[in-house]
């Protein structure tokens, strides 16, 4: 996920996870009754979370919530304050669950209730399939919605994230583009000739060296200089390395 989304998805996460424990009252009267009944109250404070942490964060996104069931071979003890709590290691992003304990009965147990969380907002969706290594232009994709909690790798909702990049595997029309799909186009190969330029305030020098890696756009390469000495530089074009100084 781009950092500024994560920095506004972060605030929040954490209200969510801070009004967790203001749920006890609201769940404790259907703690013995059926799990349908612990579902549905569930499900209504979810929302009301949600809600009040969208509009406390000010999030670009579009926050549904979904609550499965519980397991419907569990038969709970009558319980007077039913605590919801995240497991250790559970994000509340995408398909996960939330802990349901009971802290005030005759017999104590804690349940698990898969939740789906998802967040619909601006997203750049694939036209049409795409090969590996296909460079991207704006035109192979078209901005519309989508859920960016159907995958643990981050939307990028900017076009300059992904313009010019090149497709890391096979994709598939109608997925939004996310982090893991794209990376630097290769230029050229290792063992290929090289300009390498340098310069500072007045002069460029340029020289001819092979390079010693892959040459990724914008990446760093190893190149062996006229005499053996090896240097480093960054990828600027198919024939081009701009010296580290």
């Amino acid at each position: 996920m781009p950092r500024f989304l994560m920095s506004a998805l972060r605030p929040a996460l954490c209200a969510l996870a801070l009004l967790l424990p203001l749920a006890g009252p609201a769940l404790a009267q259907a703690a013995d009754a059926a799990p349908a009944a612990l579902d549905a109250d569930t499900q209504r404070w979810l929302d009301d979370a949600v809600a009040r942490a969208q509009a406390a964060a000010g999030l670009p996104l579009r926050m549904e919530v979904s609550v499965g069931s519980l397991d419907s071979r569990l038969r709970l003890a009558p319980c007077a304050k039913v605590e919801p709590h995240v497991p250790a290691g559970t994000r509340l992003w995408g398909r996960t669950r939330l802990g349901l304990r009971c802290v005030d009965g005759n017999a104590r147990w804690n349940v698990f209730l898969p939740i789906t969380i998802k967040a619909w907002g601006p997203a750049w969706v694939l036209r049409d399939n795409v090969l590996p290594g296909q460079v991207l232009t704006e035109a192979d994709a078209t901005l519309t919605e989508a859920d960016w909690a159907a995958d643990n790798s981050p939307v990028l909702a900017d076009a300059t994230q992904w313009v010019g990049l090149a497709a890391s595997r096979a994709l598939t029309g109608g997925q939004p583009l996310r982090q893991a799909m794209v990376k630097a186009p290769q230029m050229f190969s290792a063992g290929a000739q090289v300009r390498v330029v340098a310069g500072g305030p007045g002069f460029q020098i340029a020289a001819t060296g092979q390079a010693l890696t892959p040459g990724l756009l914008g990446q760093s390469v190893r190149i062996r200089m006229e005499g053996g000495r090896i240097a480093s530089g960054t990828v600027v074009d198919e024939r081009t390395v701009e010296l580290h100084m």
